[in-house]
């Protein structure tokens, strides 16, 4: 196999673990939000960060060592959003309805602010 036939190879198995990791940070995503607009509690406010970081990661640095923090179901779901993101098709908040304003309501309700709003 020649080396053009190799690169074409990886990248069409690319696309598809990108496809894969993008319908499932998409599920994941949409429980995450759920979350974080129904619950209240110390382990949703760490949930919430997540979320603007996942948005505004600039403004809103999040503490990779706060996964240990939440319950393995929602850690769980955090990483398949990571890992949507590594793969970089489309913005998270993209792949669910309403994700924008969803997540600002979010980040407005747990007090996460841009410094220039």
């Amino acid at each position: 196999m020649n080396n053009f036939a190799v690169q074409d190879r990886k990248q069409a198995e690319w696309a598809e673990r990108a496809y894969r990791a993008q319908a499932a940070a998409a599920q994941a995503l949409e429980r995450l939000l759920d979350l974080a607009e129904t619950r209240d509690s110390g382990q949703i406010r760490t949930l919430a960060h997540f979320i603007a970081a996942t948005f505004d990661g600039q403004t809103f640095p999040f503490d990779l060592f706060d996964l240990r923090t939440v319950d393995v179901d929602i850690s769980d779901d955090m990483l398949l959003c990571l890992d949507a993101l590594r793969w970089g098709k489309a913005d998270l908040f993209k792949l669910v309805p309403n994700g924008e304003q969803r997540i600002l309501a979010i980040c407005k309700d747990w007090g996460f602010e841009w410094p220039d709003r």
